[in-house]
Parts: C-alpha cells; structure tokens; sequence
C-alpha cells in the first residue's frame, strides 16, 4: 500500500533542496575548473545526494523547463556554417548503426554470461538510449524493471562524465571562444523562450522522441539560422541550464538503495566501459573520414541523455546541430530496434535453462 501524497510545499522543499545542492556542485566544479564544470559538478553531488537518502526531486513542470532551455541554449550555439558539413554527415551515421549494433550484441551477451541475468533484462539494459521506452517494455512484464533502471542510470551518468574528463587527457579539441561574444537582449531572449516552449510541446504532442527538447532546439535554430538573432544566451542563464541539466541527471538515482546500487553497478560499470570502448573506436574511425574535431564526432555518437550530451556540447563548445542531428537519429533506430530485440527475447524468458 502506497504511503500518502506528499503535499505540493513537500515537492517545493524538495525541488529547492536539490537546486542548492546541484548548483553547490556545480560551484565547486567551476571553481576545480573541471571541464563543463557547472554541468558536472551539479550531476555528481545531486546523485550522490540522491544516493545518501535525500529527496532529489524534479518536478515534471520543472524537466520541462530545464528541457526547453536546453534545447534554446544548443539552437543557439548552432554554428553557420553547419549545414556546409551536412555532406560528410552520412559516414558518421553510418558509423553510428554499426556502433549501436555492436554495442547492443556485446553488452548485452555480457550481461547474460558474466552475470547470469536473464535476457530481457540483459538486452534491455543494453539499449543506449530510450529508457522510457525501454522501461515501458519491461513494466509489461519483460525483465527486472529495477535492474534495467540502475544499469540505464549508470550508462547515462558515466557516459556524461567520460566527455569533459577525457577532455584532461584524450584530444578532445575545444573550439577557440570568440573574442567579444554578443548577447542577446531581453526581448529577443523572452520571445525565443516562447517560440521554444510552444515547439516543444507541439513536437511532445506529436510524439517526437525527446520532443521538448528538440522541439526547442528546432525552434532556436531555425531562428538562428533565419538570421532573427545572432546573440549567444546570458551566461548566468546558460550556467542555470548547466545546474538543472545536472540536477536532473541526479535525480534519476531517486529511489534507488545502495544495497541495489551495489548489484548492478558492477555490471552497469562494465557495459558502460565497453560501450565507451566502442564509442571511441568507431570515433576515431570516423575522424579519419572527415573533416571535424574527433570530441564533436564522441559527442554526436556516443549514446548519452540528449539534454546531457547536447549541454555538454555547448559547454565544449562543439556543433550541436551534428550532435543533435545524430542523437535524433540514434534514437529513431532505436525506436525500431527495441520491439523487434523485445519480440526476440520474450520467448527465451519461459523457457527452462
């Protein structure tokens, strides 16, 4: 039996108590001058938190905020050049269907081996991305929904913590700030926000995969490249993005135990280094291919959360129209792959071993 509601100011107190831990993290992060600072540092100590029993919590309201300023700050770093690249575009997609093949195949079988789990719940802790998705599948019955959901978390918050970290010692290329950068006025900032919001939840209602963000990010870069703005977002807003992107990051440790953490983390651990493995190597193989600095290309292949790898993009300073173009992209082979992997494994689960 479910324990009582709790009360819209439980919510706020909460919602406030995971904002000042976040952006406490992210201070600290900027402050060490770790790489994307204000983003990981405001992930790491809103998971930790949410894994020493706090009540990490974000609202729905607030996700979707968090997802439209996410998707205004990428729209709004979209380089002009861009779509100039578009040519080159189809080797890393191609790169990318191999990449997520191979990952799902050797994870996956890893999972089943070395720790004996059952194959739903083995291939459905493989898939690099769509956990709603996937998580819908295994509320029917297909898996171990806890399982899946701590192998899933950790893939996310290691792959968003691999980038800036390689970034101390892998090359991983930034690109060079410019020297006066212009910002929007507060006109432009509030009609932008608007114009994004409403996108957003036209492409939700349209069942878009990730549809407030890229609504979001269609929106702003339409107006950028349309030539209605040139301005960059205010830093204190952006740094504000950075804070909620973690906060909400975190905030999927919720719930969690640590005796759970402690049994799945193993395998998460495992699967999330050879996905890396895998990442990097189809990477590196790409950016012999084209011209494109290889941290941009990680980023555009490797299967993080949309809103953390698009974040981490503006923070690298990287092309978020490619990243998000293939993050969209993944996402919809995805949306074809899991039924058709879910239908595979289905049987084998009833089956005596």
């Amino acid at each position: 039996m479910s324990g009582p509601k709790p009360s819209q100011a439980t919510i706020l107190g909460h919602t406030l108590m995971t904002l000042v831990i976040a952006a406490a993290g992210g201070f600290v992060g900027q402050m060490a001058q770790i790489p994307a600072g204000w983003l990981m540092g405001s992930a790491l100590a809103a998971a930790g938190a949410a894994l020493a029993g706090v009540k990490v919590t974000v609202p729905g309201w607030l996700r979707d905020i968090t997802f439209v300023l996410t998707g205004m700050s990428m729209g709004a770093n979209v380089a002009r050049d861009s779509l100039s690249l578009i040519a080159q575009w189809p080797i890393s997609l191609l790169g990318l269907a191999l990449e997520l093949v191979l990952i799902i195949a050797t994870t996956g079988y890893m999972l089943r081996k070395l720790f004996r789990l059952d194959n739903a719940t083995a291939y459905l802790s493989s898939f690099p991305g769509h956990l709603s998705f996937v998580m819908g599948i295994a509320a029917t019955g297909l898996g171990d929904p806890r399982q899946i959901t701590i192998i899933q978390v950790i893939r996310i918050m290691m792959l968003t913590l691999c980038v800036p970290m390689g970034a101390l010692f892998l090359p991983i290329e930034h690109f060079p700030a410019p020297a006066n950068i212009v910002v929007m006025d507060a006109q432009t900032l509030v009609m932008l926000a608007i114009a994004c919001a409403i996108t957003g939840f036209l492409f939700t209602r349209l069942r878009v995969p990730a549809g407030m963000v890229l609504g979001a990010m269609a929106a702003a870069t339409a107006a950028k490249l349309g030539g209605l703005f040139d301005g960059a977002m205010p830093v204190p807003l952006a740094n504000l993005t950075f804070v909620l992107v973690g906060a909400l990051i975190g905030s999927r440790f919720a719930g969690i135990t640590l005796t759970e953490f402690r049994q799945a983390a193993i395998g998460g651990l495992i699967a999330t280094a050879m996905t890396v493995g895998i990442v990097t190597a189809i990477a590196y193989g790409v950016s012999l291919l084209v011209d494109m600095p290889f941290g941009q290309i990680w980023l555009g292949l490797s299967p993080g959360a949309l809103e953390g790898m698009g974040a981490l993009g503006v923070a690298l300073g990287y092309d978020t129209a490619f990243i998000a173009a293939h993050h969209v992209s993944r996402l919809l082979m995805l949306t074809v792959a899991i039924p058709l992997v879910a239908m595979i494994v289905a049987p084998r689960k009833s089956q005596p071993v």
